[in-house]
């Protein structure tokens, strides 16, 4: 050390860190209440959720932010120095998303670290010896490390300055379960005495709370930016309704039911606790307060509400029965003092994140804002760089990390050039995303480029799994973007391009818009009974509601409207084993695949039902007309045909003899790969409204053409049969034959398996 390191005022006997009322401000946001705590020695926890204060209390100590009030370092007063002087003097910092340097290897960031420290016990051989792994891994760059390796080098690079009080924010975030335990155990070896090495106290910000109360000696829990109780860790880990109320975990029955979205049926349901929030209004006489135990401050404010610096403050009770927590402001124009109390219910599974996803080389300060809005709310949060230019990121996942989940590595994603460089990172992004247990929900923001890359690993992910996309092409033709998906588009008015007046407010309506869709995340009330799939087109809609009516109450029926994306949205649920059987009525989108309309669901079409076995009716639903959109858009080779204007904006086009036979040859070669049970009928009387004696398109011969081509390039078996019947598809009869060999093969698939949308 230094001799201005050495200078007076420390003291062996004074606590290792003392902080006495220590106010922070953000503008008019008083992030930190006048917080004090003192550390002796071992391990002191700070638990709370997000947006409580942590990493602002964190930078107050490290001199990061400025801040009013003391921080002693061994008696000695340290607020006010500079981030360097405080490191020299004693103060180790492990920052959140551990910062390390993507481009230094491991040995190169513990040289640089031990070369800038004053002397120690603690040496790069010392860190190896703490973190073997390192050892093996010392050649490797900090963006070729896991998550936990990174942690182990932050930790590492902390330890080589000697210090006397390691601040740790967050140091288990993100981590799988047995690297968080060895992360535990590293933080009770260095908090403890040994003939070695003098213990370091520790200062551990925590969200975990299983992880604080088995790391640390005593606990202070922070609640809007203020040390609402401080107790050993002992009593918070044995007083479960404490922790309910300090920290806002209600048990089942205390709230509603609620389930964050599941990856997998091994991931345990999520409950939820609740937030209270107050606005400038009066409090009603009928709000209940036993559920009441935290607020969030910040967006408690109105934008242009003239607060001051002090206006925001939380009135906490540690007794029980306490009333809400109620934040009060002054308006200046009628210097009045009201509030209202609302409640906010937030995933409290600490295993389930929103990500925030994007290139953070062009989009960082848009993507952070997003962040920032959801950290406020208490839900976690972990950002994901997307970026190909190589630039340093500062997300929590670095995008060599995402890369190396393509199959052919970092190699295929980095090549220098951008169009295969984003092609090969969406590929990679999508197969890193379908392996995240953590994951509750997803948010990103981009132009065209970052759309496609976003909505790619989007599109993969279970209906049902709140996903949201911000861009500014959201307001022109969306397929290709959202697909069979049910990726929610917003537009973003300007372009994603800084914060202004409206990205603000439409990147804060997507950060909320994301966290209620975490918050109230439901069980669909249908869920007990069996879901299957029909398919529907305008010209088809009595015979399916018929078939709906007959079987509504057996099954939740989810009706798919055939235009294209609908025929790709049923198959999706097939694949994600949600739907338990399929009347696949309106098969029109073939017409669409083999004459060129504009609503194919793709030459992939019946794959699904190849793939995965389930009980199976299908038929000729409107396979008697292709689709164009309006008249002016059909084109020229198709002007002479037999046109009929559905619509303004819709043109159906008759399908030819020549064309129904290819049509019939495709969709027996598909019918011909499904096992089982299948049951195909193919109604001789007319295959939709139009096709009837005196309609429009009523063509004997091109139907003739149709049926034929099934019938002669079908081939029966055991658990596959084709039916001709003479009725009309709309016929009511004939809703009651699809209803009874639906029946059929339902008995034929042995117990239907109960399927929810999760």
């Amino acid at each position: 050390m230094s001799t201005e390191a050495m200078g007076s005022g420390m003291s062996p006997q004074a606590p290792a860190l003392e902080v006495r009322n220590l106010d922070v401000y953000y503008g008019r946001a008083h992030a930190l209440q006048d917080v004090s705590l003192t550390l002796h020695s071992g391990v002191l926890g700070v638990v709370g959720r997000n947006g409580m204060g942590k990493t602002t209390l964190c930078n107050a100590i490290t001199g990061l932010v400025p801040a009013r009030g003391s921080v002693k370092l061994a008696g000695r007063e340290i607020l006010g120095l500079s981030p360097n002087v405080i490191t020299e003097l004693g103060i180790g910092y492990v920052p959140q998303g551990r910062r390390v340097w993507p481009s230094l290897s491991v040995d190169e960031h513990l040289r640089l670290a031990a070369k800038s420290a004053r002397q120690g016990a603690w040496t790069v051989e010392r860190v190896y010896s703490l973190f073997p792994r390192l050892a093996d891994r010392r050649g490797h760059g900090g963006a070729e490390l896991s998550g936990g390796e990174q942690q182990m080098l932050a930790i590492g690079r902390a330890l080589l300055f000697n210090p006397r009080v390691l601040v740790m924010d967050e140091p288990t975030e993100g981590l799988a379960p047995v690297i968080v335990e060895q992360v535990t155990a590293t933080l009770k070896q260095l908090a403890h005495t040994t003939s070695e090495v003098a213990g370091i106290a520790v200062l551990l910000i925590e969200q975990n709370i299983g992880v604080a109360v088995d790391a640390a000696d005593r606990i202070a829990v922070m609640v809007n930016g203020r040390i609402a109780r401080q107790m050993s860790a002992s009593e918070l880990a044995a007083d479960t309704e404490l922790q309910q109320r300090l920290l806002g975990v209600h048990a089942a029955s205390e709230e509603p039911k609620a389930e964050a979205p599941a990856i997998s049926d091994e991931d345990e349901p999520s409950r939820v606790f609740t937030v209270k929030r107050a606005h400038g209004d009066a409090l009603p006489a009928s709000t209940p307060t036993q559920t009441v135990r935290s607020f969030t401050r910040w967006n408690s404010m109105q934008p242009d509400a003239p607060l001051h610096d002090r206006a925001v403050r939380a009135s906490l009770q540690d007794t029980k029965g306490t009333e809400p927590a109620v934040e009060t402001a002054t308006d200046s124009s009628s210097n009045a003092r009201s509030a209202r109390v609302f409640e906010f219910p937030v995933a409290s599974n600490a295993q389930r994140a929103a990500y925030i996803v994007g290139t953070f080389d062009t989009k960082g300060r848009e993507l952070f804002f997003l962040k920032q809005c959801i950290d406020k709310l208490g839900l976690r949060t972990v950002t994901v760089d997307l970026s190909t230019s190589g630039a340093t990121s500062t997300a929590n996942v670095h995008p060599r990390e995402v890369a190396r989940h393509h199959p052919d590595g970092e190699k295929a994603v980095f090549t220098g050039d951008r169009g295969s460089s984003v092609s090969n990172m969406a590929l990679a992004f999508e197969r890193f995303l379908l392996g995240r247990r953590d994951l509750g929900g997803i948010v990103s923001a981009g132009g065209s480029g970052g759309t496609a890359l976003a909505t790619q690993a989007m599109r993969a992910l279970p209906i049902g799994m709140p996903k949201l996309m911000v861009s500014s092409v959201a307001s022109s033709d969306v397929r290709p973007y959202v697909g069979p998906s049910d990726i929610c588009m917003m537009y973003s008015v300007t372009d994603v391009s800084g914060i202004n007046r409206i990205s603000e407010k439409v990147l804060a309506n997507a950060a909320h818009a994301l966290a209620g869709m975490l918050a109230y995340t439901r069980t669909p009330s249908s869920d007990s009974k069996p879901a299957i799939g029909l398919t529907m087109f305008g010209v088809t809609t009595p015979c399916v509601q018929a078939v709906t009516k007959q079987l509504q109450n057996e099954f939740d029926c989810l009706v798919f409207h055939a235009t294209g994306t609908g025929g790709q949205s049923m198959e999706k649920l097939v694949d994600s084993g949600v739907l338990a059987g399929v009347l696949d009525i309106s098969t029109t989108e073939v017409c669409d695949e083999i004459v060129g309309g504009v609503l194919s669901a793709g030459p992939e079409r019946f794959d699904a039902f190849a793939r995965r076995p389930i009980p199976y009716v299908g038929s000729c639903g409107a396979l008697d007309m292709a689709n164009f959109w309006a008249f002016d858009t059909v084109p020229p080779k198709f002007k002479g045909r037999n046109l009929v204007k559905h619509n303004a904006n819709v043109t159906l086009m008759r399908t030819t003899a020549d064309e129904c036979k290819a049509i019939g040859e495709f969709i027996a070669a598909k019918l011909n790969r499904m096992e089982g049970p299948v049951r195909f009928i193919i109604p001789e009387g007319g295959v939709s409204s139009l096709d009837a004696p005196g309609k429009t398109f009523w063509d004997p011969a091109a139907d003739k053409a149709l049926f034929t081509a099934i019938e002669s390039n079908f081939r029966r078996g055991p658990r596959r049969t084709l039916i001709r019947s003479p009725l009309h598809l709309n016929d009511p009869a004939f809703a009651d034959l699809l209803v009874k060999h639906f029946h059929e093969v339902c008995a034929e698939g042995a117990a239907l398996p109960r399927s929810a949308v999760h």
